[in-house]
């Protein structure tokens, strides 16, 4: 876990692939409590230090999420993501080339809490949520693409969901159709947060590119990412 920013009030880190964000039923170590071991251990805190988690990323996703260390924080910040005013854009690599460059999409999904396993339902479902996304392509390959997506809603797996109902799952998602290239790390990260600070008001941006020397990063040009 790497720690990108810290003050008074918030915590921002890199999450590590394949570290759940919070506790789960694997009882595998989450970033969540990494960060309250990293706070407890910094400042010296008698019993539990405080660690808001205020948004999620898939186990198998890594990249940036931000922690708040007050309770007054950590509702600011919620109140922030559920009226869409933080920021959250992520980069993929997908198997096969989306027909558009750049597209808007829109899908009602359901979660099956059993499998975990999210699928694209009607509108009128009972349990389907809206979820929206932009895409735009910024490199290909020959069997593969480079996109960055920008996230209007935050629905489970919704990323990985949207992308193979398009034809292009993420590549190494071997629960959405991706396992032409099973074996390797699931290529989706959170790469750019953007948010108000909830106390000086000033506006937050960061920035942290998923590792580029490594599978299937590693054959893109990310001068094109902004």
């Amino acid at each position: 876990m790497k720690v990108v920013y810290e003050d008074n009030h918030l915590l921002v880190i890199v999450k590590p692939q394949n570290v759940p964000s919070q506790k789960d039923d694997s009882n595998d170590k989450d970033v969540q409590t990494l960060c309250k071991e990293y706070l407890k251990e910094k400042y010296n805190k008698p019993g539990e230090a405080y660690c808001g988690l205020v948004h999620r990323l898939d186990r198998p996703t890594g990249g940036l999420m931000v922690f708040a260390k007050t309770s007054k924080c950590a509702e600011r910040l919620s109140k922030q993501i559920r009226e869409g005013e933080m920021q959250k854009e992520y980069l993929a690599v997908v198997v096969g080339h989306p027909k558009y460059s750049t597209n808007f999409l829109v899908n009602y999904l359901k979660k099956d809490e059993k499998t975990n396993i999210v699928k694209v339902v009607p509108e009128l479902e009972t349990g389907a949520k809206r979820a929206e996304m932009v895409y735009k392509v910024l490199d290909e390959t020959e069997k593969l693409s480079l996109v960055q997506c920008e996230l209007m809603t935050g629905r489970s797996h919704q990323i990985r969901v949207q992308m193979a109902t398009i034809g292009c799952p993420v590549f190494g998602d071997v629960k959405y159709k991706g396992d032409i290239a099973k074996g390797w790390n699931l290529a989706l990260w959170s790469y750019k947060l953007s948010f108000e600070h909830p106390i000086s008001k000033k506006i937050m941006n960061f920035v942290c590119y998923p590792p580029e020397d490594e599978m299937p990063w590693k054959y893109f040009n990310f001068a094109r990412v902004k």
